[in-house]
Formats: structure tokens, C-alpha cells, sequence
């Protein structure tokens, strides 16, 4: 071979070599494009922030999920999957309907029955619900629906829904926020996002950090009000976790000594729950579980909270009530992040 032709070679091969390494710059020093979306679902809002090199847009994505999602499991729906079990018609249930009514279950057994989708009869007796209130609700007509309720009374076989009482109504509706903002979240990972906050109706995950400001994700923690207002209490940090928040401030009612009843039902007793716990945010790796235990907690009362986090130190709890003075306390559990 000529040294001309060697030259040339040697020549072309460096100014390869050189178009690839400033290539290479480029694509290193290419910042990920922040991207917000927001919109109505679940009958709340939502909205969601991540980090995209390619500057995707996934908004179509995220609108087919939570289609699919209200499809299974929304009880204000008289078409979806979860209405037509609850009118007992037989068939396969989907994927998310099985996710959830097995951590239902889980949940369920944890608590002794505390968390208890089943529950809804009741909730919609109380006028709570999706169906509208029973006229002229007293002890036996609640002792009659109390009948109906209990997880333990509805299995999954086959891919079906086998309830032992046909008038058991089931209701995810203190678990399925928790579940679509982990749906989204674990969509975005699949598109190897790697810098998100997913937020749906006050139930939170996230991973990474807020890129633009090298910082970890701040989420608030709201100071409970009666009259409506908002209003934060303090901010903390999230670290690849999720937080959902439960609240008795929003949704109660008033009997005539003044005594506020939550919108959380006994599964006990039928009755609405009197509580002076106001608040309560947990803080765990998915947002459903953590959903369903914000859920489970305001029924149980401070005391026995404490004793149960014992046990489950995987669960960072928040709570603020009332002491008998009227006066606000809160109480961190499980090192819950104080800012």
C-alpha cells in the first residue's frame, strides 16, 4: 500500500474519530427537558413531572392507563368491572383489579380487618358514597348491612370474584388513588425516566430528584382546616418513596353536641368513625400500600396506631389531632422526616 493511500486512511479514520467524540460532548452535555402534565382523573387532579432526554410527551400514555384503570375498578361507573361484580355478574377480572384486591386482602389480614374495602355498603349508607344515603337509617338496618361486609366473605378464583354474601359491595376507592399514581410511576420507569414525581389527588411518589435544582423532591404536608382553607404545615423531602395523606377535617359530619364523625367507617360497627385524629400521612416504597394504611389508621386511633407501627417499621407515619383542649399536636412515627 502507497503512503499516500496509508495517509489518507489514517487521515480519514481521525476525522471519524473526531466527529464521534464531539458527537459524544454533545450528547453528554444535552440536559434532560423538564416536562409537566396535569389534568382531571379520579374525580380529583393530578399532574406529573419527569426529566426527558428525548423530550417525550406522555400524555396519551397516561390518559389510556387511567382509562383503563377507572374501566376496572371506578364504583361511580354503573359499566366498569367493579359495578358489575357488585351487581354479581360472573367474569375475568383484569390485572389491576387483581393487584389491588390482593393488597386489599393483605392489608385487610395486617390490620384484623381495619382496612376493609368491603365497607362501602356502609359508606354509601352514610351518605358517603357514590349511591346516595338510606332514608331512616338506624341500629337494624346497619346490623343488616354489617351482614355484608367482610374481605374474608370474597375470594379471587379463577380470575374471578367469588362472594359468599351476593349483597356484598366492594369499593377500592380508599386504595386506587394510591394504585394510579403507582401505575404512572412505574410507567415511567419503564421508559427509563429515572427523575419523576407522580401526584394524584394529594397521594405522591417520586424517584430521583428535582434535576434543575440538584435537590431532593419537596412535597407539603397540609395543616388541617375546616372551613376549607389550605394551607401548608411544613415541607419535607422524599427519597425514591411514596406519601398519601388521609384526612377527617374535609369530609364529616356534626351531631347536636358538636361531635364530628369522619367519613371513615367502623368496619366494627357500622358507624362513622369519632376521632380526634385529624391528619394522617404515611410515607412507604408504593404509593397503594401507603394509600390503604393512611386509610386504615384514622379508624384505629393514636394508641393503637403506635402499637401496630411496632411491627412494621417500614412505615413512616405522621399524625395530627387534637388534644382536649382543642389545640392541634402532630406526632412523628418510624422517623417520618420532620422537614
Amino acid at each position: 500500500m502507497s503512503k499516500m493511500i496509508l495517509r489518507t486512511l489514517v487521515e480519514r479514520r481521525w476525522h471519524l474519530a473526531l466527529i464521534f467524540f464531539a458527537l459524544l460532548i454533545v450528547s453528554c452535555n444535552q440536559e434532560p427537558k423538564n416536562i409537566t402534565l396535569s389534568g382531571e382523573v379520579f374525580g380529583t387532579t393530578y399532574g406529573v413531572q419527569y426529566y426527558s432526554e428525548q423530550d417525550e410527551n406522555f400524555q396519551e400514555q397516561f390518559d389510556s392507563l387511567f382509562q383503563v384503570i377507572n374501566t376496572s375498578m371506578s364504583t361511580y361507573q354503573s359499566d366498569t368491572d367493579i359495578s358489575r361484580i357488585n351487581r354479581n355478574e360472573a367474569f375475568a377480572v383484569d390485572a389491576h383489579f387483581k393487584t389491588v384486591f390482593n393488597t386489599s386482602k393483605e392489608i385487610f389480614k395486617a390490620t384484623d380487618g381495619v382496612f376493609d374495602p368491603t365497607i362501602g355498603v356502609l359508606v354509601n349508607a352514610w351518605d358517603f358514597g357514590p349511591e346516595g344515603k338510606i332514608v331512616a337509617l338506624d341500629s337494624l338496618k346497619i346490623d343488616s348491612l354489617m351482614l355484608t361486609v367482610g374481605l374474608d366473605k370474597v375470594r379471587l378464583e379463577n380470575d374471578k370474584i367469588i362472594k359468599v354474601n351476593p349483597n356484598t359491595f366492594i369499593d377500592f376507592n380508599a386504595i386506587a388513588k394510591g394504585y394510579g399514581v403507582d401505575v404512572i410511576a412505574n410507567f415511567l420507569e419503564d421508559q427509563n425516566i429515572t427523575d419523576y414525581i407522580v401526584e394524584i389527588g394529594g397521594e405522591i411518589r417520586c424517584k430521583g430528584q428535582n434535576f434543575e435544582k440538584q435537590k431532593p423532591w419537596k412535597v407539603g404536608v397540609e395543616l388541617p382546616h375546616f372551613d376549607g382553607e389550605q394551607s401548608i404545615l411544613m415541607a419535607i423531602s422524599l427519597h425514591d418513596e411514596a406519601m398519601a395523606t388521609s384526612g377527617t377535617y374535609r369530609k364529616f359530619k356534626t351531631d347536636s353536641l358538636g361531635n364530628r364523625y369522619s367519613h371513615i367507617i367502623d368496619t366494627k360497627t357500622g358507624y362513622p368513625s369519632k376521632t380526634n385524629l385529624l391528619s394522617i400521612s404515611v410515607i412507604t416504597k408504593d404509593c397503594m400500600t401507603a394509600d390503604a394504611y393512611a386509610t386504615a389508621f384514622k379508624a384505629m386511633g393514636i394508641e393503637k396506631v403506635k402499637t401496630f407501627l411496632t411491627a412494621h417499621p417500614e412505615l413512616k407515619v405522621f399524625l395530627i389531632f387534637e388534644n382536649d383542649q382543642k389545640e392541634f399536636e402532630t406526632l412523628n412515627l418510624n422517623g417520618f422526616p420532620e422537614e
